[in-house]
């Protein structure tokens, strides 16, 4: 029998009877009844992490009532987040420098489980979960994080729903109502009765959206719906066996675009869109279905598993070309049209199915001084591509009339797919004030892509491509916290770096880097945080080719290697609470610099002429994010400034620093009728500030503008 073949079976096997779902020991020693997936699983737990993390509970997400994960993670030291269509839809988020295209540097989980459409095959999908149904969000970074994967550099980012009751009742009903006809309406209702709870949920939000076609509907939004039912029962003596099951579907229809505007355009009427994206939709369904079981049994010992399935299905309908040259020519035309008008304006069909599966397990085993951790994974992905062009004249009038309809298949047709195995073993082991934690994480990986001629949608005899790539690889973490005292505790940790190559990685080179930091965690005089030195050496950066970064279309899902890179810098939070005896005054600032540069020089099909020396695209040297709160037993005020200094947008010439600085202030305020009664009102982007969110395709997409949002909510 091959090592690959022992490997795999010993691992499915593990993943029958253990588990890989929960992600931190449960360091509060509360009693569950259900298990919640966790990374971090509370604040307190923070403190015993040798590692940066962050914990954003549910108190924390309601001050501001957001529904854009963008705005939530923008106070997160060491995260960077690039903006795209202004309600977080599609975010592009990084960590301590990966780079933000489409969170393909980072894994991004829900209750624990990988969410990417396909994690392995295809990174860079366009699925994001819906912020505003989270319970609680989880930012975990440095060696702490190497165990969960794939992608090991940057860190974990974990969305954790709503949890079941652990008794009696509980519910909410909230509706909201706001600019650009934005609305949203959440309702959930959980029960739980002797050994068994249940949980629904729903969440529907949408808008008009903000920005202005010249011709036809102005509706520039888009409309989003997300249902959750959960449903769980403990069993055995003293309840040791707990089932819970999860069941998600959403969808969504958003009337978005990558065309972005000249800059000429950007300056005169920042939120225009040019009528040739006035067909431009993307359609979206998602189904997700989890099992999770937990055997708690002995003194602290936990067996644990979860199995999932993930269904992803979008098409993008979109102008296909929008580099600067075509934008300067819908431009010129919108400003004196001609009866000719302009032929052969493609619309593209960007039409995929993704899948992913798998089962993942994990076994805490207490001894001593030690605690053990050993887990396991099986996991497969694919991304069905089958895509096609229609062609249409944009007429005098401005409207758009379809000329020619292309044939599904004949613009992409490719299956990229991925099968993986991992194993991982974590001690943590304690000598006094003294805790190590060094782990292992092995992964074993084999990634394919078949590809058929465009003349061949029925995939028959056209085949001209058919590779496969196997990797395994070994990641280690050594970390370690020491407490000084009650006030004070330090922290080191060195680590692994890693990525896969994907499909489309013509040399089918891995990203590795070797990552540490170094900081402490201090409570002295009533104000709390962390200071964290990070740096992450290189030896390759993949670079992901996609249309939200400006990749041309013929290269669209393949991947370069960019050599060497170094990335340092460091994190700070601190927080405050003042009080008096009429009210309390919470203070936090945190700010992440970060100083990144390429260490060779190359051509770049992403961003152009790279010199040594040169600092990455979107990666912002300065960051730094205050919130200043004010809470009376009735009237609650929230405000945050966030400042972030310019960065470049590619290595052009006109690329260097294109991405300005900007300092953008959003605002909440709450009146509590009674303890389960509130009206609120939020305003993002108070003072109305206009900027650049990102140049993707060498348009610009511009940031939200200000808007009010008035709703009221009653929870139980």
């Amino acid at each position: 029998m091959t090592p690959k073949f022992i490997v795999s079976t010993l691992s499915t096997a593990v993943a029958l009877s253990l588990s890989a779902n929960a992600f931190a020991k449960d360091v509060t020693k509360e009693e569950k009844n259900f298990e919640q997936i966790t990374v971090i699983g509370s604040a307190s737990a923070i403190n015993d992490i040798p590692g940066s993390a962050t914990f954003i509970d549910e108190q924390e997400l309601e001050k501001f009532e957001y529904t854009d994960i963008s705005r939530v993670l923008s106070a997160v030291p060491g995260v960077y987040v690039q903006e795209e269509d202004g309600y977080g839809l599609r975010p592009n988020i990084g960590m301590r420098g990966t780079g933000t295209g489409r969170n393909d540097k980072i894994s991004v989980m829900e209750d624990g489980v990988l969410v990417a459409p396909a994690p392995y095959s295809a990174p860079s999908a366009y699925y994001f979960p819906t912020m505003g149904r989270m319970e609680s969000i989880e930012v975990l970074k440095g060696a702490a994080s190497v165990k969960y994967g794939p992608r090991t550099t940057g860190g974990v980012l974990n969305l954790v729903s709503r949890s079941l009751p652990t008794e009696g009742s509980k519910g909410l009903l909230n509706a909201e109502l706001g600019s650009d006809g934005f609305y949203k309406g959440h309702a959930y209702f959980g029960k739980k009765k002797n050994n068994a709870a249940g949980l629904v949920e729903v969440f529907t939000y949408g808008a008009d959206g903000f920005k202005d076609l010249p011709v036809g509907s102005d509706n520039t939004g888009f409309e989003k719906n997300d249902f959750l039912l959960k449903f769980g029962f403990d069993f055995g003596d003293n309840k040791a066996h707990s089932l819970e099951m999860k069941l998600k579907y959403s969808d969504e229809r958003s009337d978005e675009t990558y065309m972005g505007l000249t800059d000429a355009d950007y300056q005169a009427t920042p939120y225009r869109r040019y009528a040739a994206s006035q067909n431009d939709e993307m359609n979206t369904q998602h189904n997700a279905y989890q099992i999770n079981y937990a055997y708690r049994f002995g003194k602290g010992y936990e067996l644990l598993a979860t199995a999932y399935l993930n269904d992803f299905h979008r098409n993008w309908y979109k102008a296909s070309k929008v580099s600067t040259s075509y934008l300067e020519q819908y431009s010129e035309f919108e400003a004196n049209p001609t009866s000719e008008g302009i032929e052969g304006v493609g619309v593209k069909a960007n039409n995929r199915d993704y899948q992913a599966k798998g089962l993942q397990t994990e076994f805490h085993i207490p001894a001593g001084n030690h605690y053990f951790t050993i887990g396991a994974r099986y996991h497969e992905d694919e991304m069905d591509r089958f895509q096609w062009e229609d062609k249409y004249t944009l007429n005098q009038d401005l409207s758009m009339t379809l000329t020619e309809k292309g044939v599904p298949g004949s613009n992409s047709n490719r299956l990229d797919s991925a099968e993986a195995t991992t194993l991982f073993i974590q001690d943590e082991w304690s000598l006094d004030a003294l805790v190590i934690s060094a782990g292992l994480r092995y992964e074993d990986i084999t990634i394919k892509r078949v590809e058929w001629a465009k003349s061949d949608p029925n995939r028959e005899n056209g085949l001209t491509k058919d590779i496969s790539n196997d990797t395994e690889i070994l990641v280690p973490s050594l970390g370690a916290t020491y407490t000084v005292s009650d006030n004070l505790t330090l922290l080191a940790g060195i680590q692994k770096g890693y990525a896969p190559a994907a499909p489309g990685n013509a040399n089918q080179e891995e990203e590795e880097s070797v990552n540490i930091e170094l900081g402490g965690r201090y409570d002295y005089a009533g104000i709390q945080g962390e200071v964290i030195y990070f740096n992450s050496d290189y030896t390759n950066m993949h670079g992901n080719c996609t249309a939200s970064v400006g990749c041309s279309d013929d290269n669209i899902g393949d991947q370069y290697n960019y050599g060497e890179v170094s990335v340092s810098g460091f994190e700070l939070s601190a927080g405050k609470v003042f009080a008096t005896n009429a009210a309390s005054f919470p203070v936090r600032l945190t700010y992440t610099y970060t100083d990144s540069e390429f260490d060779n020089a190359f051509e770049s099909d992403l961003w152009g002429s790279v010199e040594k020396g040169d600092a990455m695209p979107y990666v912002p040297e300065n960051q730094l994010a205050l919130s200043v709160g004010a809470e009376f037993s009735s009237f609650v005020f929230d405000t945050q400034m966030r400042y972030v200094s310019d960065a470049h947008a590619d290595l052009t010439d006109s690329g260097r620093n294109a991405i300005d600085s900007r300092v953008v202030w959003d605002l909440a305020a709450k009146y509590l009728i009674d303890d389960k009664q509130k009206v609120y009102l939020t305003i993002d982007n108070l003072f109305d500030k206009t900027y650049v969110a990102n140049r993707a395709n060498g348009g610009i997409q511009p940031g939200k503008p200000r808007s009010l949002q008035l709703g009221y909510s009653y929870s139980f």
